[in-house]
């Protein structure tokens, strides 16, 4: 019993260390980007040793991956619980549109910005960031889908889900270097209105009749 007894406390301990060691990934790659984000200057902004820090992560590559993915899952669950929070209705598109924009402008865009330009002439972290951003990049059209409580089996439904990421990751871009939100709140406020006749499926179209109403058969 000793053993298990102990057993427990060593794995929360371990968990909280990698914790802490994500969490100063993500903050260096913010303040310093890529170039100046280094294992020994995040592993003393984590408060942890050097040793610690290279049995949980061995290289820059796996730790600043990881980090993303640990920012990832966790922005995720806070779109969903923020989501919950919106009541159904027509205003609800909207709202769920202002959060994923809120999403592309955060620190883990930042993060994940300084690693693409990065991975671009690093042919180990490319290897290890192209997978997970894929695995991402699904993820998220699928909370998309959920939060916008659409059928991807409509014709169009899922290249308008696509569209508004794309969209979101361009307006992300573009606020890196100043201050964008102005024209991103013009551009939104239209695209919401777009989005919103793309998502909504043709009543008239599903009507009993209508091929008569119209003179067709």
């Amino acid at each position: 019993m000793p053993a298990a007894s102990t057993r427990v406390p060593q794995q929360e301990r371990s968990r909280a260390t990698q914790a802490r060691l994500l969490e100063a990934t993500v903050d260096c790659l913010i303040e310093h980007g890529w170039a100046g984000t280094s294992t020994t200057v995040v592993a003393a902004r984590a408060g942890v040793s050097r040793g610690a820090q290279l049995h949980h992560y061995p290289t820059k590559t796996a730790l600043v991956t990881a980090a993303v993915d640990h920012l990832a899952e966790r922005r995720a669950a806070e779109l969903r619980a923020e989501a919950d929070a919106v009541p159904a209705g027509p205003r609800r598109l909207d709202r769920v549109i202002d959060l994923l924009a809120a999403a592309f402008t955060g620190p883990l865009f930042v993060a994940a910005l300084e690693l693409w330009v990065a991975a671009r002439t690093d042919a180990e972290l490319r290897a290890a960031l192209v997978p997970l951003e894929a695995r991402v990049g699904r993820e998220m059209h699928r909370l998309t889908v959920e939060l916008l409580g659409v059928d991807e089996r409509r014709p169009g439904v899922r290249e308008a889900v696509q569209a508004t990421l794309d969209l979101m990751r361009g307006l992300g871009v573009a606020n890196l270097l100043s201050d964008d939100s102005a024209r991103r709140t013009a551009l939104l406020a239209t695209w919401k209105h777009q989005l919103s006749t793309l998502l909504t499926p043709d009543e008239a179209a599903r009507r009993p009749g209508r091929a008569d109403a119209d003179g067709r058969h």
